[in-house]
């Protein structure tokens, strides 16, 4: 029996309980119980990797039980592929992870092991149902993540992304419920198999639940026009659990490309039509809402994620063509864009901190004072990232008459003073600095931003841009060296004009982080002070860009093992002879074979 394929499953769920049910002073505990358990699942997942590379596809049948009765859970290339890319990540927002932002909710730790319970068991089900079971799990566990840090912006986010989910989640059933009656199955390979063998009256029908079903992958993976919850769910959270939720997506793209594989039999299956028709102009719309969406923003979370929609449009679109040299390119561009908007996220905790918590009676103070100010700010929150936004735009585009700098007073509270700091900077005359010079005060800390946060914020722009050298550009080209002569005039100009949109975006916000912001602090003599636990951050964005360099450095080795998952995933005897029991011979067959063998 295969009893490791359990440990990515296992090693999560027993430490979230155990960090459950230790007393809340035991702090260090939950502390080193959660870091072993993440640290854990890493070399785990490459133990599955290594044997995956082999080309075996391994199954464990629970209680015994085979398919396609009982439960089982599968691992090939891409189960391996997915659950190394989770540890990976898993552990770099681990090391990012500062004891402030534990402390923001009691059961941070916890959750944070469902969700990556909730991942791994995605990845390695061999049924739709199951399917489904680690889906919800690992949305219920990131429901409460968003949630964590509290305030009203994160609960009216977090609302939409659960209602939106819930929706989901509910046509997801009905997928399967139609997909059961068809078949009488919910095993992907064996539901794969009786797919093929459908007669004409009820092949209407599966195509509709495969439809349904692949509209809701969708909705995980927020293609248009289903993406609009993203860039704002993401944008809540903190910045460790934004960086985890980087391949949350990913996981509605594995199920689209696992379920066309296996269950609709890919190029010229059941949804062949809908693939090429439907998703594909989909992805091109989602590329495009996404460039342009980062061209509208200005925080780096936000900006962060409409390039998440970008790269999200760019794998649909491969997934679309149906193609093994496809489909290997699009595994290698989504590692490169998972591990680039990590690290983003990551920086966005650093560069553009979210403001402490104010104490209580301060609080209730600066409401007295500024109730009048944040009534006539149309509701906007105080010291929230959409008033940075605001203040940040008024500081590039400040009125010559004074307009702009007022209703900048209004809208921002003394938590964003860096921006209204950046506002004056920005209106003030060429020959300000020459009539007032001010006397520099001596530093007593490092600058900030400091050099080492300024070429992370590079690396990881170039990569997520799509700029040469790095692996985002090599999957961008192997992406559009796949597409066949037909599409490519669709997806090319798509590609070129959002990598462009996104390269300005990126530059834009770059600019105000790294130098505009540093400058209105220089000139308001305000002292440089890198946020707490921006080292750990740091170190974090750097192992994560580290492995960027690594796939773009190793990009051949890589290459061959992808090709070898696309080949095996379009290779759907293997799953059969693996998965299935073999087929015993027919009563009525034995007996004449008996007959045969006596009369000889």
């Amino acid at each position: 029996m295969n009893h490791v394929l359990l440990l990515p499953i296992l090693i999560p769920l027993f430490s979230a309980g155990v960090i459950v049910a230790l007393p809340l002073r035991a702090k260090r505990l939950q502390r080193a119980l959660n870091a072993l358990a993440i640290i854990a699942l890493l070399p785990v997942a490459c133990l599955l990797m290594a044997r995956a590379a082999q080309g075996e596809i391994a199954s464990y049948a629970l209680g015994a039980w085979p398919a396609p009765f009982g439960i089982v859970l599968e691992l090939d290339r891409l189960g391996a592929l997915m659950l190394v890319l989770t540890a990976v990540l898993a552990v770099c927002c681990l090391l990012g992870t500062s004891s402030e932002d534990a402390r923001r909710g009691r059961y941070f730790r916890a959750l944070f092991q469902f969700e990556l319970m909730g991942l791994n068991g995605a990845f390695l089900a061999g049924d739709l149902f199951n399917l489904f079971v680690f889906f919800e799990l690992l949305l219920i566990a990131s429901y409460a993540l968003l949630l964590h840090g509290g305030g009203a912006r994160r609960v009216r986010n977090g609302l939409h992304y659960l209602l939106l989910n819930l929706v989901g989640s509910s046509f997801f059933l009905v997928a399967i419920g139609v997909l059961y009656g068809v078949t009488g199955t919910l095993n992907m390979v064996d539901m794969g198999e009786h797919l093929a063998r459908l007669g004409p009256e009820t092949l209407p029908l599966a195509q509709f639940a495969g439809a349904t079903l692949m509209l809701v992958f969708g909705l995980k993976a927020a293609v248009f026009p289903m993406s609009f919850w993203l860039p704002q769910a993401y944008r809540s959270a903190i910045g460790p659990v934004a960086a985890l939720f980087a391949i949350m997506t990913k996981v509605g793209i594995y199920a689209m490309l696992r379920c066309d594989a296996l269950v609709f039999g890919a190029a010229g299956g059941v949804l062949d039509a809908f693939m090429h028709q439907w998703a594909w102009w989909l992805a091109i719309a989602t590329i495009v809402f996404g460039a342009l969406g980062a061209l509208a923003v200005s925080s780096l979370k936000t900006t962060t994620g409409y390039l998440v929609l970008v790269s999200v449009g760019l794998l649909i679109a491969a997934i679309a063509q149906q193609t093994p040299l496809a489909w290997s390119a699009l595994l290698y561009y989504l590692i490169s864009t998972t591990l680039c908007t990590g690290a983003l996220f990551l920086l966005a905790d650093t560069l553009e901190p979210e403001p402490a918590p104010a104490p209580r009676a301060a609080h209730a103070a600066q409401a007295a004072v500024s109730a009048d100010a944040n009534a006539d700010a149309n509701a906007i929150e105080p010291g929230s990232l959409e008033a940075l936004d605001d203040a940040a735009a008024l500081a590039f585009s400040p009125d010559p008459g004074g307009e702009a700098l007022a209703t900048l007073a209004r809208v921002q509270p003394p938590q964003i003073e860096t921006a209204g700091a950046l506002a004056v900077l920005a209106a003030q005359p060429a020959h300000a600095e020459a009539e007032a010079p001010v006397d520099a005060a001596p530093r007593t800390r490092a600058p900030w931003p400091s050099n080492l946060a300024a070429l992370l914020y590079l690396i990881a722009a170039v990569g997520a841009a799509g700029l040469p050298p790095l692996s985002g550009f090599l999957g961008k080209a192997m992406v559009l060296a796949a597409t066949p002569t037909g599409a490519a005039g669709v997806l090319w100009p798509a590609v070129l004009l959002s990598s462009l949109l996104s390269i300005v975006a990126l530059s834009r916000t770059g600019t105000r982080l790294l130098w505009a912001a540093p400058a209105a602090r220089a000139a308001a003599g305000e002292e440089e002070r890198a946020p707490r636990g921006s080292n750990a951050k740091l170190a974090a964005c750097a192992a994560l860009l580290g492995c960027v360099v690594a796939i773009t450095l190793g990009a051949g080795a890589v290459r061959h093992y992808l090709t070898d998952t696309a080949a095996q995933l379009f290779d759907r005897a293997a799953y059969v002879h693996a998965i299935l029991p073999a087929p015993r011979s027919s009563p009525p067959a034995a007996a004449a074979s008996t007959a045969d063998a006596q009369g000889n």
